[in-house]
C-alpha cells in the first residue's frame, strides 16, 4: 500500500484491515522522496506500525515498488531507527494529518 502526500511516498505492508472502522493497519517499509536528480529512499522497516484510515490508501503495484524495494533489502536492518528516520516519518504523518482533517 502506499500513502502519497506532497513529493514523498510511505510504502507499507498491510498487517491488517480493521473493516468495522475502515481502518488498515500497516507496517511501514521504506519511505521515497522524489526529488530532481533521483529519488531519495529511506528505510522504515524498524518504525512503528501505524493505524490509518483506509481510504488515503491506494495500492502499489510491484511494477513501481521493487527497485526502491530492492535497494532497501540488500542492507541489514538496523537495530534501531536513527532519529532522524523516526523524525521523517512523524513529520509525514503529521503533515497528512493535517492535510486530510
Amino acid at each position: 500500500m502506499s500513502l502519497e502526500h506532497g513529493d514523498r511516498n510511505l510504502y507499507a505492508e498491510v498487517i491488517q484491515f480493521v473493516v468495522s472502522r475502515q481502518l488498515c493497519w500497516v507496517r511501514p517499509l521504506l519511505m521515497v522522496t522524489f526529488i530532481q536528480e533521483s529519488p531519495l529512499i529511506t528505510d522504515l522497516r524498524d518504525s512503528s506500525d501505524l493505524l490509518w484510515p483506509a481510504n488515503l490508501f491506494r495500492p502499489a503495484l510491484d511494477t513501481e515498488v521493487i527497485t526502491f524495494l530492492s535497494q532497501v533489502l540488500a542492507k541489514e536492518p538496523k537495530t534501531e531507527p536513527d532519529s532522524a528516520t523516526k523524525q521523517q516519518l512523524n513529520q509525514f504523518i503529521h503533515q497528512l494529518w493535517q492535510a486530510y482533517q
